[in-house]
């Protein structure tokens, strides 16, 4: 007869219905009564449904070469020698009988711990995949936008300043070509033209970098840079430098 600890050790094998009739028997009267071997054959069931239910994508050649590699320098272990299995004892038992644990019984849960395991990292392969880029940035966005515009300026100082805008994403982008520094204590700053007036989209803070215009795109009927001091201004001081509208003289593609 089952013992009352070696109860406690089948909760993995119940959990997949690897138990004979007077086994499950036994083991779903010790079930009635010990809250703890509830707790863990459920744990086991949801265990099992992730097993059944998780998907992965196909990982990279790469990753097939490594795990490989990996492989054939593990040192595989000798043979086991057959020996006689010994009645283990259970220490503290409650109704005194000693059990031997079946070692596939043993295994059952080491198994599905192991599966829960592959299923936390199938769920990460698919959040995060190294291999894959899934981010693509506000600026790519709107310059390969179906609906977007471009114009370009020549600058006074020389070099030139490309304006991207899509209407759909609301957005515009501003991409400068060989611009002259703005001068000490200056910066470029970039405005829309909207219905109130010209309304500050930011400074340009890397000319050698794309910027992306803060503000509403869609509803401006131009954007313009002018030279600012380092702090930007609230309105223009000075005439721009490159003026963009939107109305007239962009043409299709970033």
């Amino acid at each position: 007869m089952t013992g009352m600890s070696d109860s406690h050790a089948l909760s993995g094998a119940y959990a997949v219905d690897a138990l004979d009739d007077d086994e499950r028997a036994v083991f779903e009267n010790h079930l009635a009564a010990c809250a703890a071997c509830r707790a863990e054959v459920a744990s086991f069931h949801e265990t099992a449904a992730l097993v059944a239910e998780a998907t992965a994508d196909a990982p990279p050649a790469s990753l097939r070469a490594g795990v490989l590699a990996g492989i054939r320098e593990v040192r595989p272990l000798p043979p086991e020698a057959p020996r006689a299995e010994a009645p283990v004892t259970s220490a503290a038992s409650q109704d005194g009988d000693a059990t031997v644990v079946p070692f596939r019984r043993r295994l059952l849960p080491a198994l599905l711990a192991s599966a829960a395991a592959v299923v936390l990292l199938a769920a990460g392969l698919l959040v995060w995949q190294p291999w894959q880029s899934t981010t693509t940035s506000v600026a790519d966005q709107v310059r390969h936008a179906p609906d977007a515009v471009s114009s370009t300026q020549q600058l006074p100082g020389g070099g030139e300043m490309t304006l991207v805008r899509s209407a759909s994403l609301q957005r515009a982008v501003l991409v400068a070509h060989d611009v002259p520094s703005p001068g000490a204590g200056k910066t470029y700053q970039l405005w829309l033209a909207q219905a109130g007036g010209m309304v500050s989209a930011g400074l340009v803070s890397d000319t050698s970098d794309t910027t992306v215009l803060t503000g509403d795109a869609a509803t401006a009927t131009a954007a313009a840079v002018s030279v600012e001091p380092a702090t930007g201004s609230a309105q223009p001081t000075t005439d721009p430098v490159a003026l963009f509208p939107f109305s007239a003289g962009a043409k299709g593609g970033a």
